[in-house]
């Protein structure tokens, strides 16, 4: 507190003040009047005003409020000079916005220590002004890496989407649908199918342990083991001697993941797995389970089963061993491989859909097809959820046999 402005229309009075004040080291500047003291305020904002009370023209109540009304940088202390001392005239004051009183005359050794008492505020006020200034700049600085990490989980949420670009297939005996919706900007599920031969292909549905960036890297390497586009890096394919490419047993593709994961990648994450080996002639579905949940059976008049052996998740037990076990699927037909985002959602209660809750959902869309079927499916979620966010990512593959098999 250096700078003090001195109001009253007594020169006397300003006088006897600046002289205490000069004297105790302030640089000081005198007013006579409210609407000449607001001007030096505009120009020189003080860190201390002593204001009279009764002043012609604007009193001191009126000046303390048109002085905190200014848009100042740093407070300014405020102590009114008054004769007045009911309680009614004191609260008038301080609704005014005055800090302090002191009774005319002034007593010079009072009114030192109001002003160290003033100092002390002020101090105080602008130290926090400080800390509050170091926050802000802190703040800002943190909202720009979040902007800038926020941008890029949205890229890496348009790379991981790519993982999934085929959507739809149609492979003459059956259609192919995928759907994959992230919980978050980036998950761990991940949906695929790959042509083995014209009359075989492969589907898969994973979904890595966790949430976010790890997960997401860890489906971003599965993708590359299990390639459409790259037959000779598909583990869950094996060339023929004539050079062609046959499809591995599932339960084999799956084994040989869960060395590649435990010998090969330094990770505590694991993933749960469903491969399908699909006969399109046959309508033959030969599967291995590995900790993803059961998939639903729907045949042709609308009834649904789930079916499956459970097993173990992949990347847990080294040398750990998996079963098959194959559906047949007659025209009309269809299965659902889905992740455990689906069963597992839950209410405003808490109360988890579950296996029955999904096939209630797939007979009311029995007559939906294809991708369409998918996109009602996550409306009925959705609507199940009373609109809430996902908890966990949510994908699915949707194998359908046509009620009349034809290559088309």
């Amino acid at each position: 507190m250096r700078d003090v402005l001195v109001v009253d229309d007594s020169r006397l009075q300003r006088k006897i003040l600046s002289s205490s004040l000069k004297r105790w080291g302030f640089s000081v500047r005198e007013a006579e009047a409210g609407q000449e003291a607001l001007l030096l305020c505009e120009t020189h904002p003080p860190d201390l005003v002593l204001s009279d009370w009764m002043m012609p023209g604007m009193s001191g109540p009126d000046f303390c409020r048109a002085f905190r009304a200014m848009d100042r940088e740093r407070y300014g202390y405020f102590i009114l000079l008054t004769s007045k001392s009911e309680k009614y005239e004191i609260a008038h004051g301080l609704d005014a916005g005055a800090d302090d009183f002191l009774t005319k005359p002034v007593n010079a050794p009072e009114l030192r220590a109001r002003i160290a008492a003033g100092e002390r505020i002020l101090r105080m006020e602008r130290e926090l002004g400080e800390k509050n200034r170091l926050i802000k700049s802190t703040l800002d600085e943190l909202q720009a890496l979040y902007d800038l990490l926020d941008n890029d989980l949205i890229e890496a949420k348009k790379l991981q989407q790519s993982l999934v670009s085929d959507r739809y297939r149609d492979f003459g005996y059956a259609d192919v649908s995928l759907m994959l919706q992230s919980s978050g900007h980036v998950g761990g599920d991940l949906v695929g199918m790959f042509q083995v031969s014209d009359l075989r292909i492969g589907l898969y549905g994973i979904d890595v342990s966790g949430h976010g960036i790890s997960s997401a890297l860890m489906t971003a390497r599965l993708a590359g083991y299990l390639s459409a586009a790259a037959p000779d890096q598909n583990v869950a394919l094996r060339k023929t001697p004539g050079s062609r490419y046959e499809m591995r047993p599932p339960a084999e593709t799956v084994a040989i993941l869960n060395k590649l994961i435990l010998d090969e990648m330094e990770t505590e994450l694991y993933f749960t797995l469903l491969v399908a080996d699909v006969h399109l002639d046959s309508g033959r579905v030969v599967m291995a389970q590995a900790g993803h949940p059961c998939p639903a059976l729907q045949r042709a008049d609308g009834s649904v089963e789930m079916v499956g052996t459970g097993g173990l998740p992949v990347g847990l037990i080294e040398g750990a061993s998996y079963e098959q076990f194959e559906v047949a699927l007659r025209p009309g037909d269809r299965l659902l491989i889905q992740s455990d985002g689906i069963v597992e959602c839950s209410d405003t209660n808490g109360r988890l859909l579950g296996e029955e809750g999904l096939a209630r959902i797939l007979r009311d869309l029995r007559q939906t097809r294809g991708p369409a079927c998918l996109e009602s499916l996550i409306w009925k979620l959705n609507t199940f959820t009373s609109d809430r966010d996902f908890d966990d990512d949510v994908s699915a593959v949707l194998l359908e046999f046509k009620p009349s098999p034809c290559i088309g």
